[in-house]
């Protein structure tokens, strides 16, 4: 097994190097500890999904070699899926190998395979095949998730975005090309032998995927109708009509992928439409009284749990249309899958939509919109570190903040404090 080829696949290409230093091959891996690994520095996320990984490469030996001294032939792991495959291209390869040694080369390529199995190792996806330039990729195999459609989506606009931003030792900016498409396959079928084995998809979708990548423009995303119909109107979208594409009689639906779409609900924007909620009448009671109670000044916390695709956002979304003729404010913080490791993603998502941001203002509209909206709470203290939070420049307007990460996080999170601070380091972020 190439180990360097194994950690590209992880999104964890960058440790290559590290392991040819230290010699540490296919044998060696099945001995590796965490210990090791910090030893090494390596993060601790990281090391945990590289334990992880080397424990699925035990179990799969350890099933071969059981299988292998039975003299059992192997189950047939074939299944019927519904899987969303992405299939993405890197723009202008062959002019790159003109131009370049195949070494140089080479390591272009590597840095590009690595940018994309790093996103869709983030979303969960799996890198099926790498073909030179070329990378196929499925959500929803081996492990299927309840949003493949938005994860293949979500995390095509982050490959775009991460290819344009490769170095090379040219003066051209990469850029890649990406389809998807969404429908029912056989996957799970071992074709070839050694290197050159992969889990084989057996249907139309893949090759829809490929031809949907060669339509595309540099820097794009296509979608077939069946993925767009599955990701509602979480993301803005153009509709390029239908295109005739070679190998299918008629000619397909495609939509081209601009943004993500603003939205206050990712459960109301991923359906068109809401239909009528059957049964949960003694929920939908305890919901209302818990309401009312509180708009009668008796502070009230109800927290919904259960297994995903039971209802709970329904249930939340019947309330508000019960109560949408009533004078209230709602305010809706909601956690994504896809931010994890940022704690306080829903208050960031919150603030912006509030202040009505927009991806294409310029820093200072975007400054002029969050004054706005925290006016007159004190804006010269808490405009620089709500900006900070949000990502904006704040360029001339506001002394730089000369805050150690902790110092930044203790005075966002703090209380407020009376309006006798006098600058920004004493600030703290009244309720907003």
């Amino acid at each position: 097994m190439d180990v360097g080829g194994w950690l590209g696949t992880l999104g964890l290409g960058q440790y290559e190097a590290l392991f040819r230093a230290n010699e540490i091959d296919a044998d060696i891996l099945p001995e590796l500890t965490d210990v090791d690994l910090e030893k090494l520095g390596v993060p601790l996320g990281h090391r945990k999904r590289l334990l992880r990984a080397i424990s699925g490469l035990a179990d799969a030996n350890t099933s071969a070699a059981s299988a292998a001294s039975t003299g059992a032939p192997p189950q047939d792991a074939a299944e019927r899926r519904q899987l969303t495959v992405m299939f993405c291209d890197l723009v202008g390869s062959t002019a790159l190998s003109v131009r370049f040694d195949p070494e140089e080369l080479r390591e272009e390529i590597r840095a590009y395979q690595n940018a994309v199995s790093g996103v869709v190792a983030r979303y969960d996806g799996f890198v099926a095949k790498f073909m030179g330039d070329g990378v196929l990729v499925y959500f929803g195999y081996p492990r299927a998730h309840e949003d493949d459609a938005e994860r293949a989506v979500r995390a095509g606009l982050e490959i775009a975005a991460a290819v344009t931003r490769l170095e090379t030792r040219g003066t051209e900016r990469l850029a890649g090309r990406i389809g998807i498409a969404t429908g029912l396959v056989v996957v799970g079928d071992l074709v070839g032998e050694g290197s050159a084995q992969e889990q084989a998809v057996v249907g139309e979708t893949p090759n829809l995927a490929a031809r949907l990548q060669a339509l595309a423009e540099p820097g794009q995303i296509i979608l077939a109708g069946a993925t767009r119909r599955l990701i509602g109107d979480l993301f803005r979208l153009r509709d390029l009509g239908r295109q005739t594409v070679k190998g299918f009689t008629e000619p397909v639906e495609a939509f081209a992928v601009e943004d993500v779409a603003v939205t206050e609900s990712r459960f109301e924007a991923a359906r068109r439409g809401i239909t009528e909620l059957v049964g949960r009448v003694p929920e939908s009671a305890i919901l209302r009284d818990r309401l009312y109670q509180a708009w009668a000044g008796a502070g009230q916390i109800v927290l919904l749990s259960g297994e995903a695709g039971i209802g709970k956002s329904r249930l939340g979304a019947q309330l508000a249309v019960e109560v949408a003729n009533e004078p209230h404010t709602r305010l809706r913080y909601q956690c994504s899958p896809y931010h994890r490791d940022s704690v306080l993603h829903p208050f960031v998502v919150q603030l912006g939509r509030a202040a009505h941001l927009a991806a294409e203002d310029p820093a200072e509209t975007q400054l002029d919109k969050l004054e706005a909206i925290l006016a007159p709470a004190r804006v010269a203290e808490t405009a620089p570190l709500v900006a900070s939070l949000l990502s904006i420049p704040t360029g001339e307007r506001y002394p730089p903040l000369t805050l150690s990460a902790a110092q930044l996080r203790r005075l966002t999170l703090g209380p407020a404090r009376p309006a006798r601070s006098t600058g920004a380091a004493e600030a703290r972020i009244d309720a907003v």
